[in-house]
Protein backbone atom coordinates (compact mmCIF):
# COMPACT_ATOMS: atom_id res chain seq x y z
CA UNK A 1 0.00 0.00 0.00
CA UNK A 2 3.04 2.42 0.94
CA UNK A 3 4.58 1.99 -2.29
CA UNK A 4 0.76 2.90 -4.13
CA UNK A 5 0.59 5.81 -2.16
CA UNK A 6 4.27 6.93 -3.61
CA UNK A 7 3.09 6.20 -6.98
CA UNK A 8 -0.62 8.23 -6.67
CA UNK A 9 1.59 11.35 -4.92
CA UNK A 10 3.83 11.32 -7.92
CA UNK A 11 1.18 10.89 -10.56
CA UNK A 12 -0.98 13.71 -8.72
CA UNK A 13 1.67 16.21 -9.17
CA UNK A 14 0.53 16.32 -12.47
CA UNK A 15 -2.87 18.14 -11.72
CA UNK A 16 -1.09 20.76 -8.66
CA UNK A 17 -0.19 24.26 -9.91
CA UNK A 18 1.46 24.47 -12.80
CA UNK A 19 0.94 20.34 -13.82
CA UNK A 20 -0.14 19.63 -16.99
CA UNK A 21 -3.40 18.45 -15.81
CA UNK A 22 -4.07 21.21 -12.99
CA UNK A 23 -7.33 22.70 -14.88
CA UNK A 24 -8.65 19.05 -13.67
CA UNK A 25 -7.40 19.21 -9.69
CA UNK A 26 -10.81 18.63 -8.30
CA UNK A 27 -11.20 15.04 -10.10
CA UNK A 28 -7.86 14.08 -8.32
CA UNK A 29 -8.81 16.20 -4.94
CA UNK A 30 -12.06 13.79 -4.96
CA UNK A 31 -10.43 10.59 -5.69
CA UNK A 32 -7.22 11.49 -3.37
CA UNK A 33 -9.19 12.26 -0.34
CA UNK A 34 -11.45 8.64 -0.93
CA UNK A 35 -8.94 6.05 -0.79
CA UNK A 36 -6.57 7.80 1.49
CA UNK A 37 -6.97 9.86 4.90
CA UNK A 38 -6.34 13.01 4.22
CA UNK A 39 -3.40 14.55 5.56
CA UNK A 40 -4.02 18.01 6.29
CA UNK A 41 -6.11 19.79 9.22
CA UNK A 42 -8.06 22.70 10.07
CA UNK A 43 -6.15 25.63 9.16
CA UNK A 44 -6.85 27.80 11.65
CA UNK A 45 -5.35 27.17 15.82
CA UNK A 46 -8.71 26.96 18.01
CA UNK A 47 -10.93 24.48 18.72
CA UNK A 48 -10.69 22.26 16.29
CA UNK A 49 -10.32 18.43 16.52
CA UNK A 50 -7.04 17.29 14.54
CA UNK A 51 -7.92 13.99 12.81
CA UNK A 52 -8.47 12.39 9.55
CA UNK A 53 -11.97 11.67 10.40
CA UNK A 54 -13.84 14.00 7.68
CA UNK A 55 -16.73 14.12 6.09
CA UNK A 56 -16.03 11.36 3.55
CA UNK A 57 -15.26 8.68 6.26
CA UNK A 58 -18.93 9.52 7.98
CA UNK A 59 -20.27 9.05 4.65
CA UNK A 60 -19.35 5.82 4.42
CA UNK A 61 -19.88 4.68 7.64
CA UNK A 62 -23.46 5.68 6.70
CA UNK A 63 -22.64 3.65 3.04
CA UNK A 64 -21.89 0.61 5.59
CA UNK A 65 -25.21 0.90 7.36
CA UNK A 66 -27.21 0.69 4.36
CA UNK A 67 -25.52 -2.24 3.12
CA UNK A 68 -27.75 -5.21 4.99
CA UNK A 69 -30.65 -3.52 3.88
CA UNK A 70 -29.36 -3.38 0.17
CA UNK A 71 -28.53 -7.28 0.13
CA UNK A 72 -31.88 -8.38 1.57
CA UNK A 73 -33.33 -6.04 -1.12
CA UNK A 74 -31.74 -8.12 -3.79
CA UNK A 75 -32.63 -11.15 -2.32
CA UNK A 76 -36.37 -10.16 -1.84
CA UNK A 77 -37.01 -8.75 -5.49
CA UNK A 78 -35.87 -12.36 -6.35
CA UNK A 79 -37.60 -13.87 -4.20
CA UNK A 80 -40.97 -12.19 -5.29
CA UNK A 81 -40.61 -12.99 -8.77
CA UNK A 82 -39.85 -16.56 -8.56
CA UNK A 83 -42.76 -16.53 -6.03
CA UNK A 84 -44.88 -15.31 -8.69
CA UNK A 85 -43.68 -17.80 -11.19
CA UNK A 86 -44.18 -20.81 -9.23
CA UNK A 87 -40.35 -21.56 -8.72
CA UNK A 88 -40.82 -20.68 -5.37
CA UNK A 89 -42.81 -21.90 -2.78
CA UNK A 90 -43.19 -20.11 0.36
CA UNK A 91 -41.92 -21.80 3.67
CA UNK A 92 -39.89 -24.00 1.71
CA UNK A 93 -36.35 -22.43 0.83
CA UNK A 94 -33.49 -24.11 -0.39
CA UNK A 95 -29.59 -22.99 -0.65
CA UNK A 96 -29.69 -23.14 -4.50
CA UNK A 97 -33.57 -21.47 -4.80
CA UNK A 98 -31.86 -19.16 -2.06
CA UNK A 99 -28.77 -18.06 -4.13
CA UNK A 100 -30.70 -18.37 -7.60
CA UNK A 101 -33.26 -15.39 -6.27
CA UNK A 102 -30.10 -13.26 -5.11
CA UNK A 103 -28.74 -13.18 -8.14
CA UNK A 104 -31.98 -12.39 -9.83
CA UNK A 105 -32.20 -9.50 -7.85
CA UNK A 106 -28.33 -8.12 -7.93
CA UNK A 107 -28.61 -8.12 -11.42
CA UNK A 108 -31.99 -6.38 -11.34
CA UNK A 109 -30.88 -3.17 -8.52
CA UNK A 110 -27.17 -3.26 -9.54
CA UNK A 111 -28.19 -1.15 -12.69
CA UNK A 112 -30.20 1.13 -10.56
CA UNK A 113 -26.96 1.70 -8.63
CA UNK A 114 -25.02 2.62 -11.59
CA UNK A 115 -26.98 4.75 -12.80
CA UNK A 116 -27.36 6.87 -9.62
CA UNK A 117 -23.72 7.32 -9.46
CA UNK A 118 -23.27 7.71 -12.80
CA UNK A 119 -25.44 10.49 -13.20
CA UNK A 120 -25.24 12.42 -9.52
CA UNK A 121 -21.76 12.23 -9.26
CA UNK A 122 -21.29 13.31 -12.78
CA UNK A 123 -23.43 16.40 -11.96
CA UNK A 124 -21.04 17.11 -8.83
CA UNK A 125 -17.91 16.70 -10.86
CA UNK A 126 -19.01 18.64 -13.61
CA UNK A 127 -20.00 21.53 -11.27
CA UNK A 128 -16.96 21.22 -8.81
CA UNK A 129 -14.65 21.65 -12.16
CA UNK A 130 -17.03 24.58 -13.12
CA UNK A 131 -16.62 26.45 -9.73
CA UNK A 132 -13.02 25.54 -9.07
CA UNK A 133 -13.89 23.78 -5.96
CA UNK A 134 -13.24 19.96 -4.09
CA UNK A 135 -15.91 17.33 -5.07
CA UNK A 136 -18.77 17.28 -2.36
CA UNK A 137 -18.64 14.09 -0.84
CA UNK A 138 -22.90 13.86 0.62
CA UNK A 139 -23.59 12.04 -2.78
CA UNK A 140 -22.10 9.07 -1.84
CA UNK A 141 -24.74 8.12 0.19
CA UNK A 142 -27.39 10.05 -1.19
CA UNK A 143 -26.89 7.76 -4.54
CA UNK A 144 -26.88 4.90 -2.40
CA UNK A 145 -30.10 5.79 -1.00
CA UNK A 146 -32.04 6.37 -4.74
CA UNK A 147 -32.28 2.81 -5.77
CA UNK A 148 -33.49 1.62 -2.20
CA UNK A 149 -35.94 3.67 -2.45
CA UNK A 150 -37.10 3.32 -5.73
CA UNK A 151 -39.90 0.40 -7.01
CA UNK A 152 -37.99 -1.72 -9.22
CA UNK A 153 -39.89 -1.72 -12.10
CA UNK A 154 -38.97 1.90 -12.64
CA UNK A 155 -37.47 2.93 -16.25
CA UNK A 156 -33.85 3.56 -15.67
CA UNK A 157 -33.95 6.53 -18.29
CA UNK A 158 -36.98 8.22 -15.54
CA UNK A 159 -34.22 7.40 -12.68
CA UNK A 160 -31.52 9.46 -14.81
CA UNK A 161 -33.60 11.98 -15.00
CA UNK A 162 -35.17 12.47 -11.25
CA UNK A 163 -31.36 12.23 -10.21
CA UNK A 164 -30.55 14.76 -12.32
CA UNK A 165 -33.52 16.84 -10.98
CA UNK A 166 -32.59 16.36 -8.04
CA UNK A 167 -28.97 16.55 -7.75
CA UNK A 168 -29.04 20.15 -9.45
CA UNK A 169 -32.50 22.09 -8.38
CA UNK A 170 -32.75 20.24 -4.84
CA UNK A 171 -28.40 20.48 -3.75
CA UNK A 172 -26.14 22.61 -6.43
CA UNK A 173 -28.76 25.72 -6.58
CA UNK A 174 -28.51 26.17 -2.87
CA UNK A 175 -24.75 25.76 -2.80
CA UNK A 176 -23.79 22.30 -2.74
CA UNK A 177 -23.49 19.69 0.13
CA UNK A 178 -24.73 21.05 3.38
CA UNK A 179 -26.54 24.16 2.50
CA UNK A 180 -29.51 22.39 0.85
CA UNK A 181 -32.79 22.61 2.42
CA UNK A 182 -34.52 19.22 1.40
CA UNK A 183 -33.02 15.43 1.21
CA UNK A 184 -32.34 15.20 -2.16
CA UNK A 185 -32.93 11.56 -2.60
CA UNK A 186 -36.41 12.13 -1.18
CA UNK A 187 -36.46 14.82 -3.63
CA UNK A 188 -35.87 12.21 -6.50
CA UNK A 189 -38.57 9.90 -5.66
CA UNK A 190 -41.15 13.07 -5.09
CA UNK A 191 -40.26 14.00 -8.82
CA UNK A 192 -40.64 10.57 -9.97
CA UNK A 193 -43.88 10.31 -7.74
CA UNK A 194 -45.64 13.27 -8.96
CA UNK A 195 -44.22 13.19 -12.69
CA UNK A 196 -44.29 9.47 -13.49
CA UNK A 197 -47.28 8.42 -11.09
CA UNK A 198 -47.87 5.32 -12.36
CA UNK A 199 -44.32 3.73 -12.72
CA UNK A 200 -44.01 4.53 -8.37
CA UNK A 201 -46.71 2.51 -6.99
CA UNK A 202 -44.75 -0.17 -6.30
CA UNK A 203 -47.19 -2.71 -8.05
CA UNK A 204 -44.71 -4.26 -10.75
CA UNK A 205 -41.68 -5.71 -8.60
CA UNK A 206 -41.20 -8.21 -10.75
CA UNK A 207 -38.79 -7.80 -13.67
CA UNK A 208 -40.49 -9.23 -17.36
CA UNK A 209 -40.12 -11.97 -19.94
CA UNK A 210 -37.03 -14.11 -19.56
CA UNK A 211 -35.24 -11.25 -17.50
CA UNK A 212 -31.22 -10.68 -18.24
CA UNK A 213 -31.39 -14.11 -19.98
CA UNK A 214 -29.11 -15.79 -17.46
CA UNK A 215 -31.53 -18.69 -16.86
CA UNK A 216 -33.08 -19.99 -20.02
CA UNK A 217 -35.34 -22.65 -17.89
CA UNK A 218 -36.69 -19.94 -15.80
CA UNK A 219 -40.76 -19.96 -16.69
CA UNK A 220 -41.70 -16.77 -18.45
CA UNK A 221 -43.57 -14.33 -17.22
CA UNK A 222 -45.41 -11.14 -19.67
CA UNK A 223 -45.57 -8.97 -16.60
CA UNK A 224 -46.90 -9.53 -12.72
CA UNK A 225 -48.60 -6.87 -10.64
CA UNK A 226 -49.52 -7.44 -6.88
CA UNK A 227 -50.10 -4.00 -4.76
CA UNK A 228 -47.99 -3.43 -1.69
CA UNK A 229 -49.32 -3.38 2.13
CA UNK A 230 -50.07 0.11 1.75
CA UNK A 231 -51.26 0.52 -1.60
CA UNK A 232 -54.35 -1.98 -0.46
CA UNK A 233 -54.90 -0.48 2.87
CA UNK A 234 -55.77 3.06 0.37
CA UNK A 235 -57.80 1.22 -2.34
CA UNK A 236 -59.74 -1.11 0.19
CA UNK A 237 -63.72 -0.94 -0.32
CA UNK A 238 -63.96 -2.12 3.38
CA UNK A 239 -62.60 -0.18 6.81
CA UNK A 240 -61.66 -3.65 7.72
CA UNK A 241 -59.25 -5.11 5.27
CA UNK A 242 -56.86 -7.83 5.66
CA UNK A 243 -53.27 -7.20 3.54
CA UNK A 244 -51.90 -9.74 1.05
CA UNK A 245 -48.76 -10.94 -0.22
CA UNK A 246 -47.93 -11.82 -3.66
CA UNK A 247 -50.05 -15.70 -3.29
CA UNK A 248 -53.04 -13.35 -1.75
CA UNK A 249 -51.46 -15.27 1.83
CA UNK A 250 -52.88 -12.65 4.41
CA UNK A 251 -49.51 -10.54 6.20
CA UNK A 252 -49.22 -10.29 9.61
CA UNK A 253 -46.61 -8.08 12.00
CA UNK A 254 -43.60 -10.78 11.93
CA UNK A 255 -44.57 -11.16 8.28
CA UNK A 256 -43.77 -7.30 7.90
CA UNK A 257 -40.89 -7.45 9.99
CA UNK A 258 -39.00 -9.91 8.28
CA UNK A 259 -39.21 -8.42 4.68
CA UNK A 260 -40.19 -10.91 2.87
CA UNK A 261 -43.34 -8.52 0.83
CA UNK A 262 -43.44 -6.68 -2.22
CA UNK A 263 -42.27 -2.96 -1.58
CA UNK A 264 -39.22 -0.83 -2.42
CA UNK A 265 -35.56 -2.67 -2.26
CA UNK A 266 -34.50 -1.14 0.73
CA UNK A 267 -37.91 -0.86 2.72
CA UNK A 268 -39.11 -4.27 3.49
CA UNK A 269 -36.59 -6.01 6.36
CA UNK A 270 -37.22 -4.19 9.84
CA UNK A 271 -34.06 -6.46 10.97
CA UNK A 272 -31.96 -5.01 8.07
CA UNK A 273 -32.61 -1.38 8.94
CA UNK A 274 -32.04 -2.20 12.76
CA UNK A 275 -28.57 -3.35 11.88
CA UNK A 276 -27.83 -0.35 9.89
CA UNK A 277 -29.59 2.02 13.15
CA UNK A 278 -27.41 0.21 15.52
CA UNK A 279 -24.24 1.09 13.53
CA UNK A 280 -25.64 4.52 12.98
CA UNK A 281 -26.19 5.28 16.85
CA UNK A 282 -23.13 3.38 17.69
CA UNK A 283 -20.96 6.14 15.83
CA UNK A 284 -22.80 9.16 16.56
CA UNK A 285 -23.41 9.92 13.02
CA UNK A 286 -27.59 9.46 13.48
CA UNK A 287 -29.58 11.17 16.71
CA UNK A 288 -31.65 8.68 18.85
CA UNK A 289 -33.73 11.01 19.68
CA UNK A 290 -35.03 11.92 16.09
CA UNK A 291 -35.71 8.25 15.81
CA UNK A 292 -37.26 7.46 18.71
CA UNK A 293 -39.71 10.57 18.50
CA UNK A 294 -40.80 8.98 15.20
CA UNK A 295 -41.35 5.96 16.20
CA UNK A 296 -43.22 8.21 19.43
CA UNK A 297 -45.18 10.27 17.18
CA UNK A 298 -46.47 7.28 14.80
CA UNK A 299 -47.33 5.08 16.86
CA UNK A 300 -49.41 7.73 18.86
CA UNK A 301 -51.14 9.20 15.89
CA UNK A 302 -52.15 5.98 14.89
CA UNK A 303 -53.45 4.83 18.00
CA UNK A 304 -55.70 7.44 18.03
CA UNK A 305 -57.09 6.87 14.65
CA UNK A 306 -57.42 2.71 15.65
CA UNK A 307 -59.89 4.44 19.07
CA UNK A 308 -61.18 7.30 16.96
CA UNK A 309 -63.77 5.43 14.81
CA UNK A 310 -62.53 6.85 11.33
CA UNK A 311 -63.92 4.60 8.53
CA UNK A 312 -61.25 3.64 6.53
CA UNK A 313 -58.34 0.56 6.47
CA UNK A 314 -55.52 2.20 7.05
CA UNK A 315 -56.93 3.58 10.25
CA UNK A 316 -58.07 0.48 11.48
CA UNK A 317 -54.78 -0.97 10.85
CA UNK A 318 -53.03 -2.07 13.76
CA UNK A 319 -50.79 0.92 14.92
CA UNK A 320 -47.98 -1.07 15.60
CA UNK A 321 -48.04 -2.26 11.57
CA UNK A 322 -48.02 1.22 10.47
CA UNK A 323 -44.90 1.20 11.84
CA UNK A 324 -43.29 -1.72 9.84
CA UNK A 325 -44.83 -0.87 6.52
CA UNK A 326 -43.63 0.87 4.16
CA UNK A 327 -40.81 3.34 3.94
CA UNK A 328 -41.56 4.56 7.85
CA UNK A 329 -39.32 2.44 9.56
CA UNK A 330 -36.05 3.28 6.45
CA UNK A 331 -37.00 7.06 6.52
CA UNK A 332 -36.83 7.21 10.66
CA UNK A 333 -33.15 6.29 9.87
CA UNK A 334 -31.98 7.19 6.92
CA UNK A 335 -33.64 9.52 6.01
CA UNK A 336 -35.06 11.64 8.53
CA UNK A 337 -31.72 11.57 10.69
CA UNK A 338 -30.00 13.65 7.44
CA UNK A 339 -27.86 16.53 9.80
CA UNK A 340 -28.10 18.87 6.90
CA UNK A 341 -32.19 18.67 6.84
CA UNK A 342 -33.08 17.75 10.04
CA UNK A 343 -33.29 19.93 13.11
CA UNK A 344 -30.01 20.72 15.11
CA UNK A 345 -30.90 21.48 17.80
CA UNK A 346 -31.76 18.80 20.86
CA UNK A 347 -34.87 19.73 21.94
CA UNK A 348 -36.02 20.61 18.40
CA UNK A 349 -34.66 16.58 17.31
CA UNK A 350 -37.72 15.65 19.62
CA UNK A 351 -40.51 17.98 17.63
CA UNK A 352 -39.28 17.54 14.36
CA UNK A 353 -38.94 13.63 14.63
CA UNK A 354 -42.45 13.67 16.69
CA UNK A 355 -43.87 15.80 13.90
CA UNK A 356 -42.54 13.33 11.08
CA UNK A 357 -44.06 10.45 12.67
CA UNK A 358 -47.40 11.91 13.05
CA UNK A 359 -47.62 13.75 9.68
CA UNK A 360 -47.02 10.64 7.88
CA UNK A 361 -49.58 8.46 9.80
CA UNK A 362 -52.29 11.67 8.53
CA UNK A 363 -51.59 11.20 5.21
CA UNK A 364 -51.23 7.47 5.26
CA UNK A 365 -55.25 7.73 6.81
CA UNK A 366 -56.58 11.09 5.44
CA UNK A 367 -55.11 11.11 1.99
CA UNK A 368 -55.38 7.64 -0.03
CA UNK A 369 -53.17 9.36 -2.99
CA UNK A 370 -50.37 8.83 -1.37
CA UNK A 371 -50.70 5.25 0.59
CA UNK A 372 -47.02 6.14 1.64
CA UNK A 373 -46.92 9.15 3.73
CA UNK A 374 -43.14 9.07 4.74
CA UNK A 375 -42.13 10.91 1.62
CA UNK A 376 -44.05 13.66 2.20
CA UNK A 377 -43.88 14.32 5.69
CA UNK A 378 -39.83 13.95 5.92
CA UNK A 379 -39.97 16.26 3.10
CA UNK A 380 -42.63 18.81 4.50
CA UNK A 381 -40.46 18.98 7.80
CA UNK A 382 -37.37 19.26 6.12
CA UNK A 383 -39.05 23.00 5.02
CA UNK A 384 -39.92 23.59 9.31
CA UNK A 385 -36.50 21.94 10.54
CA UNK A 386 -34.79 25.61 10.69
CA UNK A 387 -38.13 27.13 12.19
CA UNK A 388 -38.50 24.73 14.92
CA UNK A 389 -34.31 25.18 15.24
CA UNK A 390 -34.82 29.37 15.38
CA UNK A 391 -38.03 28.70 18.17
CA UNK A 392 -36.23 26.19 20.29
CA UNK A 393 -33.00 28.92 20.89
CA UNK A 394 -35.93 31.71 21.27
CA UNK A 395 -36.83 30.12 24.08
CA UNK A 396 -33.87 29.39 25.36
CA UNK A 397 -32.82 32.70 24.96
CA UNK A 398 -36.03 34.22 26.64
CA UNK A 399 -35.16 32.00 29.75
CA UNK A 400 -31.82 32.94 30.06
CA UNK A 401 -32.60 36.74 29.69
CA UNK A 402 -35.41 36.51 32.90
CA UNK A 403 -32.79 34.53 34.54
CA UNK A 404 -30.56 37.37 34.08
Amino acid sequence: MEKFYQIWKRFGQNFQEGGKLSKLSSFYDAFDTFLFTPSTTARKIGSHIHDGNDSKRTMILVVLALVPALLFGMFNVGYQHFLATGEIVKGAMTCALFWKAFAFGLLAVLPYIIVSYLVGLGIEFVVAQIKHEEVAEGFLVTGFIIPLIVPIGTPLWMVAVATAFAVIFAKEVFGGTGYNIFNVALITRAFLFFAYPTHMTGDKFVRTQGTWGWDNNQALVDGFTGATPLTQLSTAETATYTMTDTLGNPIGFWDAVNGLIPGSVGETCIWAILLGAILLLMTGVASWKTMLSIFVGGGLVAFLFNIGGVDNAAANTPWYMHLVLGGFAFGAVFMATDPVTSARTECGKWIYGFLIGAMAIVIRVLNPGYPEGMMLSILLMNAFAPLIDWCVVRVNINKRLKRA
